[in-house]
């Protein structure tokens, strides 16, 4: 019998640098929310890859950036606390935002990938630094980019990939495999996610809430599984509530007519039925909770420090 391997994998980064679409990406399903707003990823999620006989853990966590709120301060935490009892950390960098680091989201990109690599430095460890995105990049710059971030003495190898695309992951995954320790497998082997099928469902349909409402309501919703039924058919009726802070946003949340509820209703269910393999009944409501992100019950669902500083 083949020895058993296993590798937990934190994979950590500044916001919106392409995390969760690698962690998707190497585990060949959904388990993340993936959206181009920052901040999508609120809590640890473990998806789990199979490369040969070598089980990858592979931990997402959310953006590390300057935080602010305590929300901000609670996911930040979190995304440091992933490295505890972690064999290898992927330090991913969005590499098509040095190209317009002098302006906007790209510039805090840049620093919060700065502010990352020296903290990593400054706790001694050393992690695998996968520049995303070098589809958007020209040569000359990637490589100028790639000498300037090695400089630091920081990485045991640099990959370059498009999570997007999945170029490269396949080499991530390779690399990942070989630097797999010996060890039992810490979850069956047919297994993608750890979090509970309707802690997944509540994923997808904030991703499709973030996505339509991106302008409006950026990070100021919560979606919660409230019921979760078993049919005899075999089908599931899944009822939702999107939870907003305000009349105001509730309104924008339902749309004219109930129009963009409803197409963030049927977008959610459809991905559903891809993840969950059977038919999907989703009937998704809207109310309004102040103060939501201040409610510590809410903390403990997701697995946050209430008290993170």
């Amino acid at each position: 019998m083949t020895e058993q391997r296993c590798a937990v994998v934190a994979v950590l980064g500044a916001p919106n640098a392409g995390k969760s679409t690698l962690v998707n990406a190497l585990v060949g399903a959904k388990v993340a929310a993936v959206t181009q707003k920052v901040q999508t990823t609120r809590a640890l999620v473990r998806g789990i890859a199979m490369r040969d006989d070598v089980q990858l853990v592979l931990i997402d966590t959310p953006g590390v950036f300057a935080p602010k709120r305590r929300l901000d301060r609670a996911m930040v935490a979190a995304a440091w606390s992933a490295l505890e009892g972690a064999d290898v950390v992927l330090h991913v960098v969005d590499a098509s935002a040095h190209l317009g680091a002098s302006k906007g989201a790209d510039a805090h990109s840049v620093e919060d990938s700065a502010s990352i690599a020296a903290k990593l430095k400054q706790m001694g460890i050393v992690s695998l630094l996968v520049l995303n995105k070098v589809d958007a990049v020209p040569r000359p710059a990637l490589l100028e980019l790639t000498a300037r971030l090695v400089e630091q003495g920081l990485y045991t190898d640099v990959m370059m990939i498009s999570a997007k695309r999945g170029d490269g992951v396949d080499d991530v995954a390779k690399l990942l495999a070989e630097r797999a320790p010996s060890g039992p497998w810490l979850f069956p082997e047919d297994q993608t996610m750890d979090a509970p099928a309707r802690v997944l469902a509540a994923e997808i349909t904030r991703e499709k809430a973030m996505l339509r409402l991106h302008d409006e309501l950026p990070y100021d919703l919560m979606i919660e599984t409230e019921t979760w039924e078993e049919r005899k058919d075999g089908s599931a009726k899944i009822e939702q509530t999107l939870y907003v802070a305000r009349e105001s946003q509730r309104k924008i949340a339902i749309g004219a007519k109930g129009q963009t509820i409803k197409t963030i209703g049927e977008l959610a269910r459809k991905e559903m039925e891809e993840a969950f393999d059977r038919r999907i009944h989703l009937f998704l409501h809207v109310k309004v909770r102040e103060g939501w992100s201040e409610e510590r019950a809410l903390y403990k669902r997701l697995g946050l420090d209430y008290e993170a500083s």
